[in-house]
């Protein structure tokens, strides 16, 4: 494997997948008896994002009225448009 003028080196996508190193991934090098050792730290950057908004989510879920629970998502649409909602339209379980 050849170091590129800008000291790049491509991983090999068995040892990125192995190593769970996908991109956004951030890693460190060091050395260690004359090899260059590169250790992934923490999880990627979009599985961190993915995180944080199931996270937010959670929160936003958490924090509703039961009342505002029970409406579907053309009424929580129409709600946050400030237009009139649809009596019984987008319930959740109404087919």
């Amino acid at each position: 494997m050849l170091v590129t003028d800008k000291g790049q080196v491509t991983i090999p996508k068995h040892i990125r997948v192995a190593a769970g190193v996908a991109p956004g991934s951030e890693v460190t090098f060091s050395l260690e008896g004359g090899r260059i050792v590169i250790t992934p730290v923490g999880t990627s950057i979009k599985e961190d994002r993915r995180a944080k908004l199931k996270a937010a989510a959670a929160r936003v879920r958490g924090s509703l009225s039961p009342e505002f629970k029970q409406l579907g998502a053309d009424e929580i649409m129409s709600f946050i448009r400030g237009e009139e909602p649809t009596k019984g339209a987008g319930r959740r379980g109404a087919r």
